[in-house]
């Protein structure tokens, strides 16, 4: 199992990498068809025979799903499917088995699993297991980037900056904010315009919903403030 060389371990630099399905199962066979049908359709694929091998290769950066037989040798994938949860491996699961039964599919699927399928499958609905597992995993890619550059976006910002933003994520007005930080209104103004520019931010509103984002919590003046900058 070596890394292709069209792709990057995660840690290293990945850019747009193509995505890639890891199949879990102890019948070679079943791996081999597996490895076949996805290769098929243009899918990097990465097979692996115990839970052990699958948990030391290192993964890929880009969109991933774990295609897991319910019963290996010697262990559940159940149980491993609650191992991966504990140890924070974010990755859709499309469950295989050939012993299914009702309870199975139950705890797999309150447990995240994408799907479940009883063996013998057709190829279809292995395929289309995987695009979905394969498009939500893309999806939490793309949100967990966007957010990790938003908050180096916030992290450029200097003590002041972060306070004025917080002040006007909190619906102040500049004379307001001058008054509660001891600063002239252009000078509010300059770090205001700052704060727009380094946050990338459009508007107020998209200022605000890139705080949310961050969980950056509105900062209110004291009311006497509030009271003197509304009677000047």
């Amino acid at each position: 199992m070596s890394l292709g060389s069209d792709q990057t371990p995660c840690g290293c630099a990945a850019g747009d990498n193509p995505p890639v399905v890891y199949v879990l199962d102890d019948d070679e066979s079943m791996r081999l068809a597996l490895s076949c049908l996805f290769r098929s359709i243009g899918l990097h694929v990465e097979t692996f025979e115990s839970s052990q091998a699958f948990l030391a290769f290192p993964k890929y950066d880009a969109p991933s799903c774990l295609v897991l037989d319910v019963r290996l040798r010697g262990e559940s994938g159940l149980a491993f499917q609650d191992e991966l949860a504990k140890s924070h491996l974010c990755m859709p699961i499309v469950f295989m088995t050939g012993h299914g039964d009702i309870a199975m599919t139950v705890k797999a699927m309150k447990a995240g699993a994408i799907d479940f399928l009883a063996k013998p499958f057709r190829d279809q609905d292995m395929l289309d297991a995987v695009s979905s597992a394969l498009t939500r995993d893309g999806e939490r890619l793309a949100a967990e980037r966007s957010i990790a550059s938003l908050r180096a976006s916030f992290e450029s910002l200097t003590p002041r900056e972060r306070e004025v933003m917080e002040f006007v994520v909190a619906g102040l007005l500049n004379k307001q904010i001058a008054s509660a930080m001891n600063l002239s209104e252009i000078t509010v103004k300059i770090h205001r315009g700052q704060v727009m520019k380094k946050m990338g931010a459009r508007s107020l509103a998209d200022l605000v919903r890139r705080a949310e984002a961050l969980r950056v919590c509105p900062r209110m003046a004291k009311p006497n403030v509030m009271a003197g900058s509304a009677q000047r």
